[in-house]
Order: structure tokens, then sequence, then C-alpha cells
């Protein structure tokens, strides 16, 4: 079948009214153990920014950096520019960019679940190797193992959880993957705090702990249920209604199972979502799957937490203050994450990624004006003005933890038909790691040479951003995953370029 009978989505009506269900506590136990994988993107940010600092990794690894972070004359911004050590941080972004692509085809013809696994198991591999690393080349190896596991493990779990979800409370339960993510940032943070006292190998501990959420992830994903979306996709009808009659909590399933029937036979008549994805009719989605992760990462947010101890030892505070600060933002960032989670679905999603870029902006402009004004070369701020920075940092996340933190990956998640939602979800990975990859690669470098400047360039992103959002993101909130087409041809603006309902698709091969 071409898909010439449904709409652009696989779907031929709206049924949302029709839909039932309730939150079980099987949904929700299952979308806890699923956003735990998250965790593991979470805990090499906050790690690896805290290990980049520690005396006996420079001293092992990076001796020139060691170097120049002891040389009181050094420039105060350029002490941590170092080629070797953003392509250690780089490394494994590069590597999950490519393995979220090749994780499209695993999550699509073998499920969610088949992903979740594979993510789980190369983190586990990855941070074995980590922790007995004695030379750059097997640090880097295992930074990439590292990096195939977050690729499958970001593609698939934001996926699971807005199958998952029922409709009303989808943003709230996807969101558990951004909870995770900052938890893992935390944590993270509190194990550099006591890790960097033990040196010269505290650092060992620290990358070899992150075996612990993998081991977590990998359980979880033998343990969860596939989800409905997925059986059915594959051709197990009669069992994906069975599981979707269990997450609703009651018999009357029809509507939604409908769609999910509709929307899968469209589904296995496409044979190449990624060509698929450039028609016309697609491209609202398309345009959301890679400017949403970009934006995301063009808050600045991982050159914070990635950097936050380089970012404060910069500022002039001891090694212990700087972790403990940063740690203190984590913190702020976990709390912040409750924030989204409580009112995504009553509030919707545009009214929180424009409020938290409001506010982003001014915290990033009051910052690059204190650095400007008093901070320089061989010169450290006064208690005053670096607790005044810390408070501004603080905001910026809280701001960041219920706008473009969790919503960078939730609306993503939930705009696809199912037969793009894969390759889309694996665009959308993709796009976060090259950008965060770029940052990393040369935030250090921005850093020597804009200066304080470096929160202006990122203010001047948000700016462009939360323009973005007010002009062109329709509100999801309350939308039913398989019935998203619908929206955007009631937008203002996707309406004039959206195809017409009776183009069919014929890419059959």
């Amino acid at each position: 079948m071409a898909g010439g009978s449904f709409a652009p989505a696989g779907v031929a009506k709206e049924r949302a009214e029709q839909y039932q269900g309730r939150v079980t506590g099987y949904v929700v136990v299952a979308c806890i153990v699923a956003a735990i994988g998250g965790s593991i993107f979470g805990y090499d940010i906050g790690i690896s920014g805290g290990v980049t600092s520690m005396d006996g990794f420079l001293k092992k690894f990076f001796p020139s950096v060691y170097k120049n972070k002891r040389h009181a004359h050094e420039n105060n911004y350029c002490k941590y520019d170092n080629h070797g050590l953003a392509a250690f941080t780089s490394s494994l972004y590069l590597a999950g960019l490519v393995a979220s692509l090749m994780a499209s085809t695993v999550t699509s013809k073998y499920g969610r679940r088949a992903s979740i696994i594979c993510g789980g198991i190369s983190f586990l591999i990855g941070a074995a190797l980590n922790a007995s690393a004695s030379n750059i080349a097997m640090l880097i190896s295992g930074r990439i193992m590292l990096g195939v596991g977050i690729g499958f493990g970001n593609q698939a779990i934001p996926l699971y959880l807005s199958e998952m979800a029922p409709t009303h409370l989808r943003g709230g339960l996807n969101m558990m993957f951004q909870l995770a993510t900052t938890l893992g940032i935390f944590t993270a943070n509190m194990i550099n705090f006591g890790t960097q006292k033990l040196e010269p190998w505290g650092w060992r501990l620290s990358l070899g702990l992150a075996a612990i959420p993998a081991l977590f992830m990998t359980l979880g994903g033998i343990l969860l249920p596939e989800t409905p979306n997925s059986l059915i996709e594959r051709g197990s009808n009669e069992k994906g209604r069975k599981v979707l009659e269990r997450i609703r909590g009651l018999g009357d399933v029809d509507a939604e199972f409908q769609d999910m029937i509709e929307a899968s036979k469209f589904a296995n008549s496409i044979k190449h979502p990624f060509r698929n994805m450039l028609k016309k009719r697609n491209r609202p989605e398309l345009v959301m799957a890679i400017f949403m992760p970009m934006f995301q990462i063009l808050t600045g947010i991982n050159s914070i937490l990635f950097y936050a101890p380089v970012l404060f030892q910069t500022m002039g505070f001891g090694a212990n203050a700087s972790l403990y600060s940063s740690a203190l933002t984590g913190a702020v960032l976990v709390s912040s994450t409750f924030i989204s989670i409580a009112t995504v679905d009553r509030l919707g999603r545009r009214v929180l990624l424009i409020s938290g870029g409001m506010v982003m902006i001014t915290c990033q402009v009051i910052v690059a004006i204190i650095m400007g004004i008093k901070f320089g070369d061989n010169q450290e701020l006064s208690k005053g003005y670096s607790v005044l920075v810390v408070v501004m940092i603080c905001l910026f996340v809280v701001a960041f933890g219920w706008s473009w933190g969790p919503l960078g990956w939730t609306v993503p998640s939930e705009i696809f038909p199912l037969e793009l939602r894969s390759a889309g979800q694996s665009i959308t990975v993709a796009v976060n790691l090259l950008f965060t990859f770029i940052i990393a690669q040369i935030f250090l470098a921005l850093l020597c040479n804009l200066k304080f400047g470096i929160f202006l360039f990122f203010a001047g992103w948000i700016t462009i951003m939360t323009i973005f959002v007010y002009l062109f993101l329709p509100e999801t909130k309350g939308v039913p995953i398989e019935e998203m087409t619908f929206m955007w041809n009631k937008h203002w603006f996707w309406k004039r370029i959206n195809v017409d309902h009776s183009e069919a698709d014929t890419t059959v091969g």
C-alpha cells in the first residue's frame, strides 16, 4: 500500500477525543526504568568536566595543560586551551553521532528495547576502558565506546517514553529522561568532589563508576516491555494491543489502537525513511529535528556544565571551591527539571521555552558585563562579584532546566509520524551531538579569544531561538502522537507550505 488513502502521517482522521486511559503504575515504572538511560549522558558530562581539571589526570595525559594551569602569569582565559584535551572531550560526540544514525535501523526493525540494551553494553565497555587507560589511545577508545552507548540510548529512550506515555501526560513522563540526565550530572559532580582528593588516581574511580548507570540501563532494557507502537509496526498487533491495554489500565483502547494500526500500515510502506523525510510534507518535522537540538546546545549549557570546574578555576576559585560550585549548578539543574515536569502538560511547551529563553539571555548579559569590567588577565574576581557570577549561572541553569533542557528532547520525540519516528529521532540525536562536538572542540579557543564575549555569543543565539519558537513552533500539548500532522496543517506558517493530503507516497524501494 502506497499510503494514498492515509493522511501524510498515516492516520485517516482525528480521534483524540475518543482516547481512553489513565496513568498506571505499570507505565510510570516502565518510564522511570527507561529514563535511567539518560543518566549515562549526564554522568559523562559531569564526570569529564571535573576529571579534566584534576592534576593527576592532566599530569598523565596532558602535561602541557597542567604546566599552563600552574603558571600564575598565564592568560586567565587561555589556561586550558589545548587541542589534545579538546579531542578527548569531543571524540565521544563524533562516535555518538554516527551511532545514533545506525541506531535508527535497530530501533525500527528490532524495537526500542534493542537499542537501549546495545547502548548500555557499549557504555559499560567504555567505562571499563577509561578506568584502566594507560595511554591516550586507550583513553580515546573508551570515549568512543561511551559515545556509541550515548548514541543508541539517546536515540531510543525519548521515543520509548513518548510512545508509552498517555497523551495528556506525555510531556511530563518524557521529561524523566532529562531528569535522569540532570541527576547523572549532579551525581558525577559529587563523585568528582570526593575523588579529586584521591590524587593521583582519583580520576580513574570517577571514570570507572560510569559502569553503574550503564549496568542499570542494560538491565532496564532487558526487563522493560516493548512499546505498543513498535510491536504493531513490526506486525505483532495482538501483543501490541495487550500491552496498550495494560499501560492504559482498561480494555477500551479502540481509538488509539486504530491510529497505531493505520500509522503502521503507512510506516511499513516506507522503505527509505531518511529519503522520505526530505519530502515537502515532512518539512516541519525535519526543521524541528534540526533546529531544536541545535538550539539546545547553542544555549551554552553544555559548555557551562562540562567546563564548570574549569570556568570557576579560571575566575579564581580554588580547586575545591570550583568543584563545589559546579556541584551546586548540578543540584540546581535537577531541581529546575521538576518545574518543567509539573507544568509542561498544563502550561504547554511554548510558554516554558520562551520564558526560559528570556531569563537565560538576561543572565548571560549580566555575567558578560561583570567579567568584562571586573575580570581580566592576571586578575581574580572579588568574593562579592564571584558569588554574583555563580548566582547568575545558577539562575541560567534553572531557566534551562525548565525549558530547553527537557524540551529540546521532548518536542522532537513526539512530533514525527510512525514511519519517520526512528529516523527523525536519529537526526535529532545526531544534530545534538554534532553541535556538542563543535562547541566542545572550539569552546576553550572561544573562551581564550572572545574572553567575556563568550557569554554574549551564547546570549545572541538564545535570542534567535526564542524568536524561532514564538514564530514557528506550534503547541503540542494534548495532541496525540499519531495525530501530530493535523497540528502542522493548522499552524499559520506551516499550513502554507505543508503538502496537500492527497499526495501519495511512492517511495517503496
